[in-house]
């Protein structure tokens, strides 16, 4: 039975994960900062969850809290990392930005480190990152978001980067998303934005599948291309 954790499941994308694993004969550690909503969803699969309260801003306890869910778990094959957070911000209020970075960077660097030394020394392991769209350009309604999901694109790169070079069969997934049908789908005029089961059942097999880079859903693959495309004089005055 493989043994996966998903960070951040006590809602949106990461609670949608969650439940697909589980009914795909998965046992699966579930985290969040809400112990009511983690138990709301074990009560849904009793025999399929372990919950673990845990808040990935606090690094040394959240790590140590992972690694005793791992143990309970008896090992670890697939970890999923779908905590983070996104607020308008264009008044560059410092705390928005703060709690931003220290979830978004902080926090996802401190558990995408333990699990690539796990997996290193296990010699095998599936670490998948949900990133976003935002990591492409910049953005004057949530700079620090934007900011934070380029990061994240980037040091997932050089995580695949290290992994072929240990050649080793450790999986390292970036996917992508547009806009979906949850609390983070935030600001005025938003379009195509996907339903949330329709874009967690694409995740899902990419991750089945293994793929390297997927944007959810397909359809946003284009407009990924056309933000890279937008001169950078044309885009700062959008």
């Amino acid at each position: 039975m493989k043994k996966v954790i998903i960070i951040g499941s006590t809602s949106g994308i990461g609670k949608g994960l969650a439940e697909l694993f589980a009914a795909n004969n998965c046992k699966v550690g579930i985290t969040g900062r809400r112990k009511d909503l983690l138990l709301e969803l074990k009560d849904e699969n009793p025999d399929a969850y372990l919950t673990k309260v845990l808040d990935v801003t606090d690094t040394a306890s959240s790590i140590q809290q992972f690694e005793e869910l791992t143990n309970e778990l008896g090992g670890l094959d697939l970890l999923v990392i779908s905590s983070g957070i996104g607020e308008i911000n264009e008044a560059l209020d410092f705390e928005i930005e703060k709690q931003t970075i220290d979830t978004n960077i902080v926090g996802f660097t401190s558990i995408a480190d333990w699990t690539f030394n796990y997996f290193e020394k296990q010699q095998s392991g599936h670490l998948v990152v949900i990133s976003s769209i935002g990591g492409i350009r910049g953005s004057r309604q949530a700079p620090a978001y934007n900011a934070s999901k380029a990061y994240q694109i980037n040091y997932t790169e050089g995580l695949r980067q290290k992994a072929a070079k240990l050649k080793m069969p450790i999986f390292i997934t970036d996917i992508r998303p547009g806009l979906v049908d949850t609390k983070m789908a935030k600001g005025e005029g938003l379009f195509w934005v996907m339903p949330l089961e329709k874009a967690v059942d694409q995740m899902y097999k990419a991750i089945v599948n293994k793929r390297k880079v997927v944007y959810v859903t397909k359809r946003w693959r284009l407009i990924a291309l056309l933000l890279k495309l937008i001169p950078r004089g044309v885009y700062k005055r959008m």
